[in-house]
């Protein structure tokens, strides 16, 4: 199956590079497919679920709440970790000259 490259204009090359491609994709798509039916197969076999030895879908890990450093002195049930964007209350105190240590918990 020898193609004559000089033989071909531009834009069949294009048509051909775009048909490689795709078939290309095909046999990779092809190719996991098989092997997602062989480690599922091998898995019935032992008697697990592929969710039960990779973890499903929505298994993934998550982090757990951070407990707060840092509380607002005019309002102590405004709190904040030091994770993320800096609270207004936590930014204005630091403009009026407090420092991060006197808002602490």
């Amino acid at each position: 199956m020898a193609i004559d490259l000089k033989g071909l204009s531009q834009s069949q090359l294009n048509d051909l590079i775009q048909r490689a491609q795709s078939r290309k994709h095909e046999l990779v798509k092809e190719k996991i497919a098989r092997v997602r039916e062989k480690l599922t197969a091998l898995a019935k076999a032992e008697g697990f679920t592929i969710e039960e030895l990779f973890g499903g879908r929505g298994a993934r890990r998550t982090r757990r709440p951070a407990k707060p450093k840092y509380r607002n002195p005019a309002d102590h049930s405004q709190t904040w970790s030091g994770r993320g964007k800096r609270p207004r209350w936590f930014a204005a105190a630091l403009a009026a000259g407090k420092k991060e240590k006197d808002l602490s918990i």
